[in-house]
């Protein structure tokens, strides 16, 4: 029996960590655009002040 908890629990684990990196991979693909936007316009600010 106790031979399964624990394979249950490594289990569980995994699922766990799935299910964080799936989230992780739709946060990066969502906020990507906004990200690369904010690096772009922060970008252009610097340029315009060496102007």
């Amino acid at each position: 029996m106790k031979i399964m908890r624990k394979g249950q629990t490594m289990v569980e684990y995994i699922l766990i960590i799935s299910l964080i990196a799936l989230a992780l991979i739709v946060a990066i693909k969502v906020f990507s655009g906004k990200i690369s936007d904010k690096y772009e316009e922060a970008g252009d600010k610097i340029e315009e002040a060496g102007n």
